[in-house]
């Protein structure tokens, strides 16, 4: 059986809308971010002020791969497409959903937002170049959604009609 991945920028609607989806489809979802802070013991934001980026990219590695082979929803965390090796692992065990917003709209969605360390780091600019920078990576998905403006129920009706045409399970 293969997963369903649900990639994009922070803000993008990764963990609400792998929620939805999963109850409407019958299936167990896990977010690798909650997933790290439970193996390690964690936030994210103290993993990245007490350890730094590259231990948690490590971590997300790791846990990545760790994770059981079941068909489920996996929601990631925004920096997760960076690492080639991640990108590759997730094409190969299961469909890659891109959830694309537009970035001011990511603005408006994450601006009283301080759980996220990155978000912290950057100021408007930089945040906007990290999403540039991500964006070709994201964009290799397997089916690509446009969340800008669109209901979480838009948005899970429309990955839904996806699955019911061309189905990522494979049996």
């Amino acid at each position: 059986m293969q997963r369903i991945y649900l990639t994009g920028f922070m803000g993008a609607g990764k963990t609400t809308i792998g929620q939805c989806l999963a109850k409407r489809l019958g299936l167990s979802m896990i977010d690798t971010d909650e997933y790290i802070e439970e193996q390690i013991g964690k936030t994210i934001k103290r993993i990245f002020a007490e350890e730094g980026e590259a231990a948690f990219r490590q971590y997300e590695r790791e846990f990545l791969r760790a994770l059981p082979l079941d068909k489920i929803i996996v929601t990631t965390g925004g920096g997760i497409v960076i690492q080639k090796e991640n990108r590759d692992w997730m094409k190969r065990t299961g469909t890659v959903i891109y959830l694309h917003c537009e970035f001011a709209e990511l603005l408006k969605r994450l601006e009283h937002d301080d759980t996220r360390p990155l978000l912290s780091q950057h100021h408007r600019q930089g945040l906007e170049e990290l999403w540039q920078q991500r964006l070709p990576y994201y964009q290799e998905a397997d089916w690509i959604i446009d969340t800008t403006g669109q209901s979480i129920e838009q948005i899970v009706d429309e990955i839904t009609k996806m699955i019911k045409n061309d189905p990522p399970w494979k049996y």
